[in-house]
């Protein structure tokens, strides 16, 4: 779904997804992609119209997307198939000409580019950060994050030259050199982690607990929660404006029921958007 982020209205409804999981847009091309996990597969939309353009064949449960405008390449992570997948923006949808894929040795989750050439890519049944050289589709280094295990989302600030790994076991928020992989810190977070965003200095983590802890370094090499913020329960998937700062999490009331996954059912009509200001 599309949504104005003035008022919240629904611009545009883009069906024919199975399961989809993130969004990646890139103006230069006009284009938006969405990866569909169960499809394994990345549908390709219009930016100004909406309409599906096609789709293309990724790989078996293609989860975390991310434009690298470095690079000039959307950058897929699929978990089941532990491939990084290479897409260009303007990819032939009728050929597939113009994707590239890395066995990564893992099961990649979500990922972050540095804007020089490398993407940092989640591995989370290894407890480690694969480092990429997107360009070479080539994994230089394989980075520990011990004491953080279980990882989920990550975020960058390549000012800082810091990476920010959401970890579910134990419950941290792990921060470490982008440049050599030096655990610096590991942050007490809530449960369920989902999404890892970093911007005016700070790095948030949005939890299926229904928190957002806001992390900052209070020291040289020190990292602290400066702020922990009742969302709500499910609230876990975020987006944040680079321009305003605003964040916002998608969540549903819950019914109490659970699907074959264990994961809780949400109650029909009650989609809603948290919309968290500075």
């Amino acid at each position: 779904m599309a949504l104005d982020a003035s008022d919240g209205k629904v611009i545009a409804d883009i069906s024919g997804q199975e399961r989809s999981h993130g969004v990646a847009l890139v103006p230069s091309a006009g284009r938006g992609f969405i990866s569909d996990g169960k499809a394994g597969a990345v549908v390709v939309f219009d930016l100004k119209t909406y309409a599906v353009l096609g789709s293309i064949k990724a790989a078996p449960d293609a989860d975390g997307i991310i434009y690298d405008p470095a690079a000039d390449r959307v950058l897929v992570s699929a978990g089941d198939a532990q491939e990084l997948v290479s897409i260009s923006p303007d990819v032939d949808l009728k050929t597939g000409k113009g994707v590239r894929r890395l066995d990564l040795g893992g099961k990649p989750e979500f990922l972050a580019a540095d804007g020089g050439g490398r993407a940092y890519v989640n591995l989370v049944n290894k407890d480690e950060v694969a480092v990429v050289d997107v360009k070479a589709m080539k994994v230089l280094f394989r980075w520990p994050t011990v004491p953080g295990g279980v990882l989920t989302g990550l975020a960058i600030d390549s000012a800082r030259g810091l990476l920010f790994v959401g970890c579910r076991k134990p419950a941290k928020l792990v921060v470490m050199s982008a440049k050599n992989g030096r655990v610096l810190s590991a942050v007490d977070i809530g449960k369920g982690v989902d999404a890892v965003r970093a911007a005016g200095g700070a790095a948030f983590a949005s939890c299926g607990d229904g928190t957002l802890s806001e992390v900052r370094e209070n020291a040289p090499g020190k990292f602290a929660a400066v702020q922990v913020l009742r969302t709500q329960k499910g609230a876990r998937t975020m987006g944040l404006d680079p321009m305003t700062h605003e964040i916002y999490l998608p969540t549903a009331l819950f019914s109490g029921k659970k699907n074959r996954r264990g994961r809780p059912l949400p109650e029909p009509g009650t989609f809603r958007m948290v919309v968290v200001g500075l």
